[in-house]
């Protein structure tokens, strides 16, 4: 087998755009009680109880769901879950685009889904497919010692990985599907969003702002 290498990822917070006012929102994570909403497919923004953002005001937050309401209608969101329709039109069955923002050290990090369940993603051009720990693996519920066995390399020599194919990959309203990744016995603070991921868009850097549009 060969060896598979990974490249070195630390977690960081992410930054906030503006997003316009919408027809669906998502809940893509929290940051203690506020909650990380993604409106219209726009940036992520932080909204805590009782304020408001795009028309989307935030009743209340607890664990990984979030109560939001817009023109008298009540939604609960749930981290990962597709995004509610909140202003009277069909809420997107997928997108083209994912705008992610730079923290102060270059990196990008996103709130997302692998199989309809929460994680945290972060950017790595380095890494040629999608990666994660196998502790992450198991609380995804993922069968991945089903799959190839590989070899590879950590700060400590050569340990075993398996390869697999997520049935999808989530970010904001954008799905992937059939996405090849790979599990390693290292922990990891981060799932690493590599090519396998990457190369189904175009990518564009602006400044601390990278966009993706699918191919």
């Amino acid at each position: 087998m060969k060896p598979v290498g990974l490249t070195a990822c630390c977690l960081v917070l992410l930054g906030h755009a503006t997003a316009a006012w919408s027809q669906s929102v998502s809940l893509q994570g929290m940051l203690g009680n506020r909650a990380l909403l993604i409106i219209d497919g726009g940036a992520p923004r932080s909204v805590a109880p009782g304020e408001s953002v795009g028309g989307v005001r935030v009743l209340s937050t607890s664990g990984d769901q979030a109560v939001i309401s817009l023109n008298g209608q009540r939604h609960t969101l749930h981290i990962g879950e597709s995004p509610a329709n909140v202003g009277g039109a069909p809420a997107s069955a997928g997108g083209d685009r994912i705008v992610l923002s730079a923290d102060s050290r270059g990196h990008f990090f996103s709130q997302g889904s692998i199989n309809n369940r929460p994680v945290q993603f972060l950017v790595d051009t380095g890494a040629s497919d999608v990666a994660l720990g196998q502790s992450e693996a198991d609380r995804l519920g993922l069968d991945y010692k089903s799959g190839r066995p590989v070899l590879m390399n950590t700060a400590n020599g050569t340990a075993q990985g398996w390869r697999l194919k997520l049935r999808t990959v989530r970010l904001g309203e954008v799905t992937v599907y059939e996405v090849d990744a790979v599990v390693t016995p290292m922990p990891m603070p981060a799932v690493l969003l590599g090519n396998s991921f990457l190369n189904r868009f175009n990518m564009r850097r602006d400044a601390d702002q990278l966009t993706l549009n699918r191919r």
